[in-house]
């Protein structure tokens, strides 16, 4: 299996920005009810909190038809810009179980994770003859593999102080 590391402009995702938000605090990891996600992050979205919750496309055959959906990338979690101190509007928003940490105690999502998943790097796999793009958050031990071109992929510079399997690639449009 080969790997390398790039990034992939195609995977949708949902930023919600507003001007409550502030760039000072850091991102969490909200988990939310099952198939809740959306409905969570238009919740806080409304409450004036910044909210990133990436998509996939997903493709699914019925017996007369094939239906295209978006469907969460991490199921049953969004990522939340908040200050920790102030979190139980956070916390009683309909659809929120808990904030992602420690016991009871938040932890916040590295910033490079989140910043990997919003610009879609990651590492790329080849598989059977099918790249596939893996994206990772530690905090929630949990890594995807999305299906990708493979001729979407161009080298992009390594960065100091970041370790990059083999090489680093960036999916051109």
């Amino acid at each position: 299996m080969g790997e390398e590391r790039f990034a992939d402009k195609g995977l949708n995702r949902t930023i919600m920005n507003l001007t409550y938000a502030d760039q000072t605090h850091p991102w969490f990891a909200v988990q939310t009810r099952t198939r809740y996600e959306n409905f969570a992050a238009k919740q806080l979205a409304g409450r004036g909190y910044e909210v990133f919750l990436p998509f996939y496309q997903c493709k699914r055959r019925w017996s007369d038809r094939m239906q295209e959906f978006e469907m969460p990338l991490f199921p049953g979690y969004l990522f939340c810009r908040f200050n920790l101190l102030d979190r139980l509007p956070i916390l009683t928003t309909p659809g929120v179980i808990q904030i992602v940490g420690i016991g009871k105690t938040p932890i916040p999502v590295d910033a490079e994770e989140v910043i990997a998943l919003q610009t879609a790097e990651g590492v790329l796999l080849n598989f059977k003859g099918r790249s596939r793009l893996v994206l990772s958050v530690s905090l929630l031990q949990r890594s995807v593999a999305v299906e990708v071109d493979g001729e979407w992929v161009t080298p992009i510079p390594q960065q100091t102080g970041r370790t990059v399997p083999l090489s680093s690639f960036v999916l051109s449009s």
